[in-house]
């Protein structure tokens, strides 16, 4: 990473790719928010009292000196607001008649308001489908004919409350086409798995993300949609929120440890927030490339991401990676003293004169 601000960040993975990269997600927050090894992390689905049961989960992570809230919806487009404040007692408020209204600004509020020291915003927009039929591997962007994209404010969401699990931090956001006169999602479903961390870790489960006590992991699953193509691509369009006149940057980073390394392929609840400013930039993630192998080989594609507070956490090489170098190194240099050993001991027998009487 280049710089020497904090930033707030995301990075990705999907399988399978022969691209071994991170992509990160810039944008300025303060130094006094980073650093914390741990945090209380609590999930809480905040309910509607006025009507329907409406998905809004609020995720609190309590450090020393500082709070993150992460605030994902199905309101409209799946979505995630960002929150951090200098203080460890800040709380989310949610006011429903607003929220829902035509006019939600204001819905949402992180309090006391003079504590907030950064926020920003992901928003999911569309799941993307392109036939990659007559595409070569040289082909240049985009990466085949575009299928009409699936909007997801037109999706419906099961009941996040049914997924919650406070073992795990983690509760699960599934949905399908409201409107899909194809059936191609009749067995399918679209996921997004959300889950939070106390402490730095790297989970049980691949990919293994680096994740630390600032971070909040997505993990996209597409399973068992029909495609409309014999090889078909899909992908996600995400917005972010605008800090300034320019769209966030960009950057790709190489692992340095294969073990861990990801692979990538390369709005109501906002506006509660943020009012109705309208800087947002968008950008497509493609999953997979037209040599495949694909989605359309087992139906099944997934993508994770990380998202917090602070620089990623950087890739150290694991006890795999050591162990290997540790022989690849150590065994040529074994090979070499002990070669010089037998050596020395040969010259010393035949280097001694006795005289005979």
């Amino acid at each position: 990473m280049h710089g020497s601000v904090e930033h707030s960040w995301g990075w990705g993975h999907s399988a399978p790719s022969p691209l071994l990269l991170l992509t990160l997600f810039l944008f300025a927050a303060p130094f006094g928010l980073l650093g914390e090894t741990t945090r209380q992390v609590s999930l809480e689905v905040i309910p509607n009292w006025l009507g329907p049961v409406q998905n809004l989960l609020h995720i609190r992570a309590v450090g020393t000196n500082s709070t993150l809230h992460y605030i994902w919806s199905s309101l409209g487009p799946l979505a995630v607001v960002l929150v951090a404040t200098n203080t460890p007692h800040s709380t989310l408020s949610v006011n429903w008649s607003r929220l829902l209204s035509p006019e939600p600004d204001g819905g949402l509020m992180v309090l006391p308001k003079d504590s907030i020291q950064f926020s920003s915003a992901l928003v999911f927009t569309r799941l993307l489908e392109f036939d990659s039929t007559n595409v070569s591997d040289t082909a240049a962007k985009p990466p085949g004919t575009p299928y009409p994209p699936y909007s997801l404010a037109d999706f419906s969401w099961n009941n996040i409350t049914d997924s919650l699990d406070p073992a795990t931090l983690s509760a699960t956001f599934q949905g399908h086409p409201m409107n899909d006169p194809t059936r191609t999602f009749a067995n399918g479903s679209l996921a997004f798995r959300v889950q939070a961390f106390s402490r730095s870790s790297r989970p049980a489960q691949p990919p293994r993300l680096l994740h630390t006590a600032d971070t909040c992991q997505l993990e996209v699953a597409l399973v068992g949609a029909s495609p409309r193509g014999n090889r078909s691509l899909f992908g996600l369009e995400v917005a972010t929120l605008g800090q300034g006149p320019d769209c966030p940057s960009v950057q790709e980073q190489h692992s340095i440890d294969d073990e861990y390394a990801p692979a990538v392929f390369q709005s109501p609840i906002v506006r509660a927030f943020f009012g109705s400013q309208n800087n947002f930039c968008a950008f497509n993630v493609t999953f997979g490339a037209s040599t495949g192998p694909g989605y359309w080989d087992q139906h099944y594609l997934s993508w994770s991401m990380l998202l917090g507070v602070g620089f990623p956490p950087v890739d150290g090489l694991s006890p795999l990676v050591l162990g290997i170098m540790a022989v690849a190194l150590g065994a040529p240099g074994l090979m070499l003293l002990v070669g010089g050993l037998v050596l020395l001991l040969y010259h010393k027998k035949y280097s001694e004169y006795q005289s005979i009487n």
